[in-house]
């Protein structure tokens, strides 16, 4: 039973520096965020659905990945053979390595090399599509809606196929920092070139005579543009115009940039630009802070009163100590990227009598930690013992024993 809430507040140092955030950006939403924590630091019209175009193969990687044998042979279909360009220029019935095709669809865009590895993966492009879009939403997507694999501009009674800037540095985030698959994404998307063949025969895959033979190259240009290019995908419809979609690690940090309708033809290089100015700005002005530790060596309260426990005493309360543990159900790792000028806010709500009973490890309150209105971090105050409540079989032992003594 609650009787009565004590919360608190402390702050974390707060340098009187000023920094400006980037303007005159040619994209039409645009997403910087810290890959480790998720925090958004820097955003424009970045909650806005929009077509995503090719940067949508990231996801279609990532999943492709997680859920087969990149071993295993893909035959290719007629529907898929019959995708626009860009293509590998696959034929039906032709068989490919899973893993070559994930070369072509990364490096080079390929579009039927992306429908092949759906249908392969998912049984066919509705299902992988489906995949793709729960996916999303375990990464903690909040308006995207994949339809296809590719990238394609596209409809249905759910609506059209894209994503916001903030949900696409989220699920770059997670290919690149939380996949149990992220090296292996990582490799593919920084690979410069890479060779194939299309038919390969045994179970040692030994390419047979007659094999056609591809060369892909990596088109992300922006792997060579600045120190610490750790992995991106480029993107172009009619209708998403130019999107890109990349990260860059310096020293304990890492970056990702997110970009959505940033020019159309014309304006090929608009996108480079754009990731160079939010990237630096990022590398400027933001550092790590562990706001965990920092947090704990508050004021902190460090017990509560439990009421109608049973004690040696008529009065039947005591104090007992609370521990600080993490919160499961909240994401955290800890630390935070955090600009000069912004100061971490340390909240409390900590009961200051309680019912008995309690058990010990009960949760009897919280710590939260954010940036303005932001929460970036929130742990639990647990109790540190069992309390049983006080009965009447209690009062009279208690009684009895006074009077014996």
């Amino acid at each position: 039973m609650l009787i009565l809430i004590l919360t608190g507040e402390s702050y974390l140092s707060k340098q009187n520096i000023q920094a400006s955030e980037p303007d005159n950006l040619y994209a039409l939403s645009a997403c910087l965020m810290d890959a480790d924590s998720g925090r958004v630091l820097f955003e424009k019209n970045g909650t806005e659905h929009r077509a995503n175009a090719s940067t949508t193969k990231i996801m279609t990687l990532i999943l492709t990945l997680e859920n087969a044998d990149m071993d295993s042979l893909v035959t290719v279909s007629e529907y898929a053979a019959r995708q626009p360009d860009v293509q590998l220029n696959i034929n039906t019935g032709e068989q490919y390595l899973l893993r070559d095709l994930c070369y072509s669809l990364m490096l080079e865009s390929h579009n039927d090399s992306a429908v092949a590895i759906a249908e392969h993966v998912g049984e066919s492009v509705e299902q992988f599509a489906k995949m793709m879009n729960v996916k999303a939403k375990e990464i903690g997507c909040t308006d995207t809606l994949f339809l296809t694999p590719n990238g394609l501009d596209a409809k249905n009674e759910s609506g059209s196929h894209g994503t916001t800037a903030v949900d696409l540095a989220r699920i770059m985030s997670y290919c690149i920092m939380r996949s149990p698959k992220k090296a292996e994404f990582l490799e593919i998307t920084r690979t410069p070139s890479y060779t194939f063949s299309n038919k390969v025969t045994g179970e040692d895959k030994t390419v047979s005579d007659g094999a056609r033979q591809f060369t892909c190259h990596n088109h992300n240009a922006f792997l060579q543009m600045m120190e610490g290019a750790l992995s991106g995908k480029t993107g172009f419809t009619g209708e998403a115009g130019y999107c890109y979609v990349g990260a860059v690690k310096r020293d304990d940090r890492t970056f990702v940039v997110a970009l959505l309708g940033c020019g159309w033809p014309g304006n090929k290089t608009y996108k480079w630009k754009d990731t160079t100015k939010l990237m630096q700005y990022g590398i400027d002005h933001y550092q790590k802070t562990d706001w965990h530790e920092a947090g704990k060596r508050q004021n902190i309260p460090e017990s509560i009163r439990v009421c109608n426990a049973k004690t040696e005493s008529f009065l039947h309360e005591l104090d007992i100590a609370v521990d600080i543990i993490p919160d499961d159900s909240f994401e955290q790792t800890g630390t935070v990227l955090k600009r000069e000028d912004e100061a971490i806010t340390v909240r409390w709500q900590l009961e200051k009598k309680i019912e008995a009973p309690i058990s010990m490890g009960e949760v009897v309150g919280n710590l939260e930690y954010r940036i303005g209105d932001e929460l970036i971090g929130r742990e639990l105050f647990v109790g540190t013992k069992t309390v049983e409540r006080i009965d009447f079989a209690w009062d009279f032992f208690i009684v009895l024993k006074k009077i014996l003594l």
